[in-house]
């Protein structure tokens, strides 16, 4: 099990009346926060993920990860991501957007009333299937809430890259990229595994690199319009080059090609692969000139993002694990200020 003490957040942190234990409990890992007058005072992690935990064992698991923390007086425990999913500790139903703030955090599924609660997911639909999201949630709204903003347009990538709107503190809507999945099963298990280094190689960011991948990727199609003004010998020399067209299976190979004719290390094919996947996920979004968008993730996918936003004219802003932390937090409070309205109500 990691520990690690954690930086006090800023001096306009939320105050709780409880003690609080935030939970993100994903597939494959486990990240625990205790929260205690107003700080976070200690996170931990396993990778004990959803996926490793054998059916009704799940209350063990917590117990173990926040030992000595479930001592303290009426603790509040807050769980979000795939424990509350099928395959979870109990199943805690999606809520359809659009859904206010105020909506989610008053939602949540209780395994113990006033105990321990799970996040719900959230769901939209789109022309051609319904999208997902959970975990995430609580991210957005620590991110909005650590930037003093009730709307705001958000990149949260992963493994499965998220995009959310929010206005006017309503999740309006959202789309998923299964971009790192993508990545790693083309690195990992495709033709490119043998020229690309091992997963236990450590790469650099190499900027040249990943904007090749990027000036691909976005560059506008190629008008396939012909000028029939043109004479026939002129149409003929035409024809004969080569007129690039932006397709990510095509570029993909490219890579492949690349390597085999030495053109350039595995390294920096590495890093025009990610540009390239990168590239095409920003290819499907419209952006305002100078506009804003919020990067919540790991400090490499903030990077990475966060370049390839600039690189098309769009202002990144940076957050990390402190936005999953916070959105606990702005759900907790959000549950004491309910229970001071009933009784107030009573």
């Amino acid at each position: 099990m990691a520990h690690k003490k954690i930086i006090p957040p800023p001096p306009e942190s939320i105050p709780l009346k409880r003690p609080l234990i935030a939970v993100d409990w994903g597939t494959t890992s486990l990240r625990a926060a205790l929260v205690h007058k107003g700080q976070v005072q200690e996170e931990r992690s396993n990778d004990q993920g959803i996926m490793s935990v054998a059916p009704g064992e799940f209350p063990n698991v917590l117990s173990q990860i926040c030992t000595q923390w479930l001592d303290m007086e009426d603790v509040l425990i807050l769980i979000s991501g795939m424990a509350g999913s099928a395959q979870g500790w109990q199943l805690a139903p999606y809520l359809p957007c659009p859904v206010s703030i105020n909506y989610l955090a008053n939602h949540l599924h209780w395994i113990n009333p006033h105990k321990i609660g799970i996040v719900p997911g959230l769901s939209t639909e789109h022309k051609h299937a319904p999208d997902l999201i959970r975990g995430e949630e609580v991210q957005v709204l620590g991110a909005l809430s650590l930037l003093g903003r009730d709307t705001a347009r958000m990149v949260l990538p992963g493994t499965h890259s998220k995009w959310v709107e929010v206005r006017e503190g309503i999740f309006e809507d959202f789309s998923t990229f299964m971009t790192g999945e993508f990545f790693s099963i083309l690195k990992e298990h495709s033709i490119l595994n043998k020229t690309l280094p091992t997963s236990s190689e450590a790469v650099e960011f190499n900027v040249e690199a990943f904007d090749k991948g990027l000036g691909l990727s976005l560059q506008p199609k190629a008008s396939s319009k012909r000028d029939v003004t043109k004479d026939s010998s002129s149409l003929v020399k035409s024809s004969k080059r080569s007129v690039y067209k932006p397709n990510l299976l095509h570029d993909i190979f490219g890579v492949r090609t690349l390597a085999l004719f030495e053109r350039h290390p595995p390294e920096y094919l590495l890093n025009l692969l990610s540009g390239l996947v990168i590239g095409y996920e920003l290819q499907t979004q419209q952006f305002k000139k100078k506009e804003e968008v919020i990067v919540v993730g790991s400090a490499a996918l903030q990077m990475c993002y966060s370049h390839a936003l600039k690189h098309i004219g769009v202002r990144p802003i940076t957050l990390g694990s402190e936005a999953t932390w916070r959105g606990f937090q702005v759900i907790a409070k959000s549950i004491e200020l309910s229970s001071v309205q009933g009784v107030q109500a009573a």
